[in-house]
């Protein structure tokens, strides 16, 4: 699983947990299907108790990744098995929604199975462990983590290390399923650029382990010891990467076509990457053309001189926030986007206060994009999803800057809030939280086309009630998302190079040279195919919302329709079409 795809499963999974501790008014229904759904669970929190702790299930703080011999194999069985059991269950089950969630469960194995099976036939093994290590600390060194749990960070990390009994060296299991795989010459090594950005990376998760440590008094003498021994263990095993990996590393980021297929389908796309690339760049144009229509109006907003959209977007940008002021001035815009929705009924507010915070060094470098840190699953007291602003893209190149401007300009503030916040990705998981949404539906149904469908859905709804220039900013990151549909699939179907893709999103979407970098290392090593979801997904949901307006004419209410949507879960588009088709549609038909 690639880092972004995993953290956007990490969302996912906070969206869910939430959910099955906390909600009041859930249907009984969702009760027999969560208990269900501890099936497949269980399995997953056996080979990553870093994934049960993150959603919150007790028993796993101390516990590492299963990198032992056959895991692969091991995992598989296991799906099988879970597979066969939660079969025998839809056979004997009658209840229409727990049957559903059967099916989803099943479908959720069966992707799993598959990919597991792709990628033991394509690629040799290769384990970023800092990147590993930092993950499963991080997820117990938060403030809204309980303080009883912390003292485990450093039971897993001695466990990490091997100091705990039964534990060997994760950087020595590591190298052994690397090792075994290493004679099959057939099998593809990693590509040269994440090889070098994983490398560069793991001071920096290193370092973060070690100020989470002092923070939360753990740095003690035993705390050192085991802080010490990863020190040393990762530089040894970066040693052997060098020696093993870097020979094997290949110069060509496309996968096989059947592994960039699966990582498409994964996402939630549902539709030939031919056929996306011809929506995505009529969008694109179209897009194009409309903020060059409205440049000069904003222009003139403004005082700016030029009326080309270009200049308009680059004036725009030069009006960066201090440091000290971007978490002021995006906590004034939420408060502005949530009077708007309350005034133009746009969907139903959570109680709660949203969170936001800026990422650290360590976090920037396992998400270098702007994101949510999810609350955990089951046994949740509380905690929230924090949007979390990611400053810069750790570069391996020096000679040009990590910084980002591209979300630290005034007028971002008002899109990236929508999409990241409120009506976005924070109200949606909120949403779920408060409506008990079953975990099927809320983690095993993920696809990103809901999730990050919803999200730029979230910012177009808002994009009416915004000053010219936040206006103009939306336009412009929704231009991103239409660039990125049509340039990923591109780049990985060999149509295009990735000197012209970088030309597209320097120079006609407006890109700083950092952000064009981690959009180009997404789409080509850190999550081929999941950058094409947020238009498709956005299409799909806009269609919906057309053809719901068809059929029901004056009796639609926009704010009944986004809230069914956000308490239907994670479905698939055909799916959540379905349930407003059968639900949605005869419930306000009847007003």
């Amino acid at each position: 699983m690639t880092k972004r795809l995993a953290f956007a499963v990490a969302i996912a999974l906070a969206a869910a947990g939430s959910v099955h501790a906390q909600a009041t008014h859930a249907p009984s229904w969702v009760e027999r299907s969560n208990a269900d759904a501890k099936v497949l669970l269980d399995e997953q929190a056996r080979f990553s108790p870093e994934f049960a702790t993150q959603v919150g299930l007790p028993g796993y703080d101390d516990k590492v990744a299963d990198l032992k011999p056959n895991v692969d194999a091991r995992a598989r069985a296991a799906l099988v098995d879970a597979k066969a059991k939660l079969g025998k269950m839809l056979a004997g089950e009658k209840d229409a929604n727990v049957r559903q969630d059967l099916q989803i469960m099943i479908k959720a194995a069966d992707l799993q199975i598959e990919g597991i099976d792709l990628n033991d036939k394509y690629m040799l093994p290769y384990q970023d462990v800092a990147q590993l290590i930092f993950n499963g600390e991080f997820y117990l060194l938060k403030d809204d983590v309980d303080a009883k749990r912390r003292p485990l960070a450093l039971k897993r990390l001695e466990c990490y290390v091997g100091k705990a009994p039964g534990c060997t060296p994760i950087t020595q299991l590591a190298e052994a399923q690397t090792t075994e795989r290493l004679a099959d010459k057939k099998l593809l090594g990693p590509y040269k650029g994440d090889v070098d950005q994983r490398l560069a990376n793991t001071q920096r998760y290193t370092q973060g382990i070690r100020q989470l440590f002092a923070k939360y008094k753990l740095d003690d003498a035993e705390g050192k010891a085991a802080l010490d021994a990863m020190d040393s263990q990762l530089k040894e095993y970066d040693a052997w990467v060098h020696s093993t990996i870097v020979p094997r590393q290949r110069d060509d980021f496309r996968l096989p076509e059947p592994l960039y297929a699966y990582n498409l389908k994964q996402v939630g796309i549902d539709i030939p990457p031919e056929q996306l690339i011809k929506q995505a760049q009529l969008e694109f144009v179209e897009l194009r053309s409309t903020m060059q229509m409205i440049a000069p109006t904003v222009a003139k907003a403004e005082g700016i001189q030029s009326t080309d959209y270009r200049d308009v977007f680059k004036a725009l940008k030069q009006q960066q926030l201090g440091k000290d002021d971007v978490v002021p001035w995006y906590h004034e815009v939420i408060g502005k986007i949530e009077d708007i929705i309350r005034r133009e009924h746009i969907i139903t507010l959570p109680q709660r206060d949203m969170q936001m915070r800026m990422a650290s060094d360590a976090e920037a470098a396992s998400v270098p994009a702007p994101h949510m840190d999810p609350p955990p699953l089951v046994n949740n007291h509380g905690e929230q999803g924090t949007f979390v602003l990611t400053m810069g893209n750790p570069s391996t190149n020096k000679d040009t800057s990590d910084a980002y401007d591209d979300f630290t300009y005034k007028a971002a503030a008002w899109t990236l809030t929508s999409h990241e916040g409120r009506p976005g990705h924070e109200l949606q998981f909120a949403a779920m939280v408060e409506r008990g949404v079953s975990l099927a539906r809320s983690l095993f149904a993920f696809n990103s086309v809901n999730v990050e469908g919803w999200a730029l859905y979230s910012e177009a709804e808002m994009l009416p009630y915004e000053p010219p220039a936040g206006q103009f900013s939306a336009l412009q990151a929704r231009l991103m998302r239409a660039a990125r549909a049509f340039l990923d699939p591109m780049l990985n179907l060999g149509m295009i190079s990735k000197e012209r893709a970088h030309d597209v999103l320097r120079n006609d979407v407006g890109l700083s040279e950092a952000l064009t970098r981690e959009e180009l290392d997404r789409y080509t090593f850190n999550s081929p195919g999941q950058a094409t979801s947020y238009f498709y997904g956005y299409m799909r949901l806009q269609q919906l919302r057309l053809q719901t307006e068809l059929a029901l004419g004056k009796n639609f209410n926009r704010q009944a329709f986004n809230d069914f949507v956000v308490g239907q879960g994670l479905l698939p588009p055909d799916q959540l079409a379905e349930a407003v088709r059968t639900q949605f549609i005869p419930s306000q038909q009847k007003h």
